[in-house]
This record gives structure tokens, C-alpha cells and sequence, in this order.
């Protein structure tokens, strides 16, 4: 019984057609990281549009338990929400950075940087960076 109830934490079902249209209707900011993360180019796979419970994160590397946010001109209304959410992610032992879709556009290789330190052996205890590095870190 709890084997059938752990399946669904991941990619829940009926989020499909929810991650399905976000994949397709990808923002701008989306698709420049995604050519950036996609087929390990920076050494670990990351998924996109991937769920977990009832949250969809815009990319997760589940070897790391890094989900990578961006955030776009909505979330300046959303940061309770927000908080909440990476809150409880940090309880299922997920850790998640976020940075803007103008960093994304404007200086995308300090944002591959910063990935890529939360990727490497440096971090500890659920992701967190030893020099406290990041961009809107939650």
C-alpha cells in the first residue's frame, strides 16, 4: 500500500497536461537555461517542468535534489507563496535557488556558475553552499 502512495509524489498524474503546457509555452528565460542543463552539459541531468507532490519545478536535478526556479514578473506578488513552497520542498530534503528571468537574460553565465556550485562537492548538508553563494537563495 505505501509503495502505491510513494509513486505519485513524483510527476503526479494528474499534473501531466499542466507540466506538458509549460513545457510547450516555455518562457524565453526557459528555453535559453533548458539549452544550458539539458543532456548533462553541466555534468548532471536536470529535468524540466518536473512535479513533486502538487508543485511544479521548473527544473530539478534529482541526483542533487536541486530544484532551479525562475522567477518572472508574477512572482514579485508571490513571495509568501513562494517561501511556503521552498520551505516544504527543504522538507523533502529539496533544496531551491531562484533567480529572475532578467539574470537569466542578462548574465546567464554567473547563473550556470552558481548552478554548477550547488552541483559540486563543496555543498553540504541539503545543498547549502559553504560561501553562502547564490542569487535569491531561499
Amino acid at each position: 500500500m505505501l509503495g502505491d502512495k510513494r509513486k505519485y509524489i513524483y510527476n503526479v498524474p494528474n499534473l501531466k497536461l499542466k507540466r506538458q503546457y509549460l513545457r510547450n509555452n516555455a518562457t524565453n528565460a526557459e528555453k535559453t537555461l533548458w539549452q544550458e542543463l539539458k543532456n548533462s552539459k553541466i555534468g548532471y541531468k536536470f529535468r524540466r517542468q518536473f512535479s513533486v507532490t502538487g508543485y511544479i519545478l521548473d527544473f530539478y536535478c534529482p541526483e542533487k535534489r536541486l530544484a532551479v526556479e525562475l522567477d518572472g514578473e508574477i512572482h514579485k506578488s508571490k513571495t509568501k507563496y513562494d517561501r511556503y513552497r521552498d520551505q516544504y520542498l527543504e522538507a523533502m530534503v529539496i533544496k531551491t535557488i531562484r533567480f529572475t528571468n532578467n539574470q537569466v537574460e542578462n548574465d546567464l553565465q554567473n547563473v550556470i556558475k552558481v548552478i554548477s556550485g550547488y552541483l559540486s562537492p563543496s555543498c553540504v548538508g541539503g545543498g547549502v553552499h559553504q560561501d553562502g553563494g547564490g542569487i535569491r537563495n531561499s
